[in-house]
């Protein structure tokens, strides 16, 4: 009786520390048998109309008068200085440059609260829509305005293969490719599985799954899409399968042992 209950204690703490077993939990994003992914040809077919800005981003903004002339005399290295109109519109491109050095931050309900304008909505404009909107709505302030805006905060998220080693990674163009981020991030990592590489993106109506096998050299065609705003760029990693069972086997292994050697001390005391 004693033995059974022995062993019945033993398959009991087996069961309890196998639930807690850890082998390849590190995978995320798991597409079942059949998953329908989206179709990268389709990819350039579609409408892509730019990244829409959304709450929470960061927003670089310059203006300039006259259509950017002065924008342009600036880079040619050639504006005028004489005192007058010249000077006036020179110290209006100097307020306007040092504003392009601050950020605006769009706020939860989609308002930017921009110099002279106030509060002015934007979410959900791309970037061209709004220059427009902000041109339109400054000229009553100056000549032929000119505006540039960037949104500073945009960013793609890299999983790479391995555990810990997930980066996040600002665009500071939006050309970026899929091939120039995993440059950035150091490429794919030792364990992760170069054939497996899916892209992430979320769309209006949900999330589109691109996957691409980048271990071979026609898979370059894929690699080189250009990323967008909060894009996930997920390598599956290899399965290490004999390592995490031993790691997971290894507790039970010793708890047994031990165990054992405490019945047969309690049984044979002697």
């Amino acid at each position: 009786m004693k033995a059974n209950q022995f062993f019945n204690s033993i398959f009991a703490c087996v069961v309890i520390l196998l639930s807690g077993c850890t082998i390849n939990k590190d995978i995320l994003f798991r597409t079942g048998e059949g998953y329908e992914f989206s179709s990268i040809d389709e990819l350039d077919q579609k409408e892509t109309p730019g990244y829409r800005i959304a709450p929470n981003d960061m927003l670089s903004f310059q203006l300039f008068s006259n259509n950017g002339e002065r924008l342009n005399q600036r880079t040619a290295g050639t504006i005028n200085t004489q005192v007058g109109g010249g000077a006036q519109n020179q110290q209006l491109l100097m307020n306007m440059g040092q504003q392009g050095g601050l950020t605006y931050l769009v706020k939860p309900d989609g308002l930017v609260e921009l110099p002279e304008l106030g509060e002015i909505r934007l979410e959900g404009l791309t970037i061209e829509e709004a220059e427009r909107l902000l041109e339109d709505a400054y000229t009553s302030y100056y000549n032929d305005p000119y505006v540039i805006i960037r949104v500073t905060n945009n960013r793609v998220f890299v999983f790479p293969g391995e555990a810990g080693q997930a980066t996040v990674v600002p665009l500071q163009n939006m050309n970026t490719t899929l091939l120039e981020v995993l440059a950035m991030t150091g490429g794919i990592a030792r364990r992760g599985n170069a054939s497996k590489v899916k892209l992430i993106r979320r769309t209006p109506t949900g999330r589109d799954v691109y996957k691409m096998d980048l271990s071979v050299v026609e898979g370059l065609d894929d690699a080189n899409m250009v990323v967008q705003a909060y894009d996930i760029i997920y390598v599956e990693p290899m399965p290490q399968l004999v390592r995490e069972a031993t790691e997971s086997i290894t507790p039970i292994t010793s708890l047994i042992s031990t165990l054992t050697v405490l019945y047969a001390f309690v049984i044979n005391p002697n």
